[in-house]
């Protein structure tokens, strides 16, 4: 069955083309597996609940913006009739039923893991033409708002430039009695009234209110203004769009953007544990964090049920917290060829669960060709990274590009192109990076005071628990490329550190085996075959290398409207080394988890095609792209 949505329509219509409803809401009211929904041009300001769901790949619920036709699903409603107070200053008076039970202007942002300044913010937004305005702290601060050329990262403590400092300036605030929502906004000249101004209504625009609405797609949409909440993993985790504890989506071909935390969610739900950590404070959120991985197990947390989606083709930008989100429920999921900016750079607020991507437990996870820049941070994979792939990434201007936190592998970062200053945070065990391009410092730490699971091979199940002790690391042809006044680029952090298992159990042995020792002795890592420029320092017991520390290669990432290219020149001594392709069968298992670097179905993993999908040789140029030459280079690489 086909249905059919116009602006023309009617909800008590057939839903056919000459008769469409009105509403996306009606049509997902009665659409059932194997049907199609095409919605056709308009904005719609509506939160769309698939009631049903379908019944495997073949038999989808799809919903679809008429080709050739721009849909717009909106959480915000348009405000006509603004009162100037004084000056700039307007605003408007809403009864409270205008929002129904959920108040964005009323909804706090609030969480475990949320950083936030002595001021409170909350879920609502208002946007002028588009552009989002700033909360204020009160109506005081309305009347003589100042430009923000600067904010700090919470994470470097690093002072950082505003994108857009004259958007600063557009500030807001609301007071919510018993009867009515009172927002006032410095419009800075506009009349409000003549322009378009919308304010925040809805949680979501495109996600069920019941969990295990499987099989659905969601296509060429335009998605904005959501309501969202802050999404820790130990939270119900709603988005502007998501599964909601289901399987097989796939979110394709959308543009998505202001969202207040979170675009796309394939996370958790409410029953595993809600904000325990931050309401009963009687726990910390580590342990909460463990407890809901058995409560998802005890509600059928399986490949059979849960995850498998596939996020692709959108392009997601201006979120407060994430571009995707989704721990437990991220699992066996593709995502790719998606473009990710301006994530989290606003800071009205802050917190520990930020990143363009960020998923817990990504189990089988595959994140290939997206693209993604000016982010607090770009992809962060926090705990249980198991069978993870990160591949053909192109990350650049991030305050950090990748963070891999608490996970125990096998896990694998593969023909990347890392370009930011701070490339890579490695709080982890058990990776394979292979052939990427990191042109930023690296820090590696341990942690020994959180145990944090890890799992059958492709499996949900829990094998085991383990800290973090470092190591155990597989860094095999890649180019790290310094740069004047920046520490940390390249491997020489693995200092110290044993270079086989046998080496490891021997000096176990000799010291004994118990907690104190496997604290004290490095774990196993394998590093050859990596070249090091412009003072990046290699891994002092690295074999096979080519270090030129002075020599400069004058990287960089140059956009030329929707195009990037690469730059970067390469010594003459570049074509003296050469990469053998990886695979499963040369690259050594995971000592903890006693597990092989796979590909999701359990086969052999080769790693041999590039950044650019071309096939290489047995033996091709280090980095991600085979046909890098010494001399200058200059690539298309998105």
């Amino acid at each position: 069955m086909e249905y059919h949505v116009a602006k023309t329509g009617f909800d008590r219509a057939l839903g056919t083309k000459q008769d469409p409803f009105l509403t996306i809401n009606k049509a997902a009211s009665v659409a059932m597996a194997g049907d199609k929904v095409i919605v056709h041009e308009g904005v719609y300001r509506e939160w769309v609940k698939p009631k049903n769901k379908g019944l495997s790949n073949k038999r989808r619920i799809t919903y679809q913006a008429a080709e050739g036709e721009k849909v717009i699903i909106k959480g915000s409603e348009r405000i006509q009739d603004w009162q100037k107070v004084e000056g700039n200053i307007w605003k408007c008076e809403l009864p409270n039923s205008f929002f129904g039970e959920f108040n964005p202007y009323k909804e706090e942002i609030f969480g475990d893991w949320l950083v936030t300044t002595d001021q409170k913010r909350h879920l609502g937004d208002v946007y002028l033409n588009g552009m989002s305005f700033y909360e204020a702290n009160s109506f005081e601060d309305l009347k003589d708002p100042k430009i923000r050329t600067e904010t700090v990262d919470h994470w470097t403590q690093k002072k950082v430039p505003v994108l857009n400092p004259e958007q600063t300036k557009y500030v807001w605030y609301a007071e919510v009695d018993d009867q009515k929502t009172t927002i006032y906004a410095n419009f800075h000249g506009a009349n409000p009234n003549e322009e378009l101004v919308e304010i925040n209504v809805r949680r979501s625009c495109f996600y069920p209110d019941q969990i295990g609405r499987d099989y659905i797609t969601v296509k060429g949409f335009e998605m904005a203004h959501a309501a969202t909440p802050w999404v820790p993993p130990t939270a119900d985790q709603p988005g502007l769009i998501g599964a909601n504890w289901s399987k097989g989506w796939i979110i394709e071909n959308n543009i998505i953007h202001d969202s207040k935390c979170s675009a796309i969610s394939i996370g958790k739900e409410g029953s595993t544990g809600h904000l325990y950590h931050s309401t009963r404070k009687d726990k910390t959120g580590h342990q909460y964090q463990l407890e809901s991985v058995f409560s998802a197990e005890h509600i059928g947390w399986s490949k059979e049920s849960i995850g498998s989606h596939i996020i692709r083709n959108n392009t997601i930008y201006d979120c407060g917290q994430n571009a995707i989100v989704g721990h437990l429920g991220c699992v066996f999921s593709e995502i790719y060829n998606n473009h990710i900016y301006r994530i989290a750079i606003k800071r009205e607020f802050w917190g520990h669960e930020i990143a363009g991507i960020k998923l817990h437990a990504a189990i089988d996870v595959q994140i290939y060709h997206n693209r993604i820049h000016d982010c607090s941070l770009g992809l962060w994979l926090d705990w249980q990274a198991q069978g993870t792939r990160v591949s053909k990434n192109l990350f650049y201007k991030n305050n950090r590009d990748l963070f891999v936190e608490v996970s125990h592998g096998p896990y694998v970062i593969d023909h990347n192109i890392l370009a930011s200053e701070y490339a890579i945070d490695n709080m982890s065990q058990g990776g394979a990076y292979i052939n990427n391009l990191i042109a930023g410092k690296m820090e590696k730490r341990k942690v020994l005071n959180r145990y944090t699971p890890y799992h059958r091979p492709h499996s949900t199940t829990v094998a085991g628990y383990a800290c973090v002790y470092g190591g155990d690391d597989r860094f095999y042809n890649n180019i790290f490329i310094g740069k004047d006044g920046i520490e940390g680029v390249g491997t020489s952090h693995y200092m110290n550190h044993t270079t086989s298992l046998e080496e490891y159990m021997k000096k176990v042995d000799e010291k004994g085996w118990d907690i104190k020792t496997l604290e004290l002795i490095e774990q196993p890592v394998y590093i050859n075959n990596n070249a090091y420029f412009n003072g990046a320092e290699p891994f002092e017991r690295e074999k096979e290398k080519l270090v030129d520390k002075s020599f400069d290669s004058k990287f960089s990432v140059i956009e030329k409207g929707e195009e990037v290219y690469m730059f970067c020149e390469l010594p003459d001594t570049f074509e003296d080394i050469a990469g053998k392709v990886c695979s499963t069968n040369s690259l050594e298992r995971v000592r903890i988890v006693d597990a092989d670097f796979e590909r999701p179905d359990g086969g052999n993993l080769v790693l041999d095609t590039d950044f650019l999908d071309k096939q290489k040789p047995e033996k091709s140029s280090l980095g991600p792209i085979s046909n890098l030459k010494k001399g200058k280079n200059y690539i298309k690489i998105w």
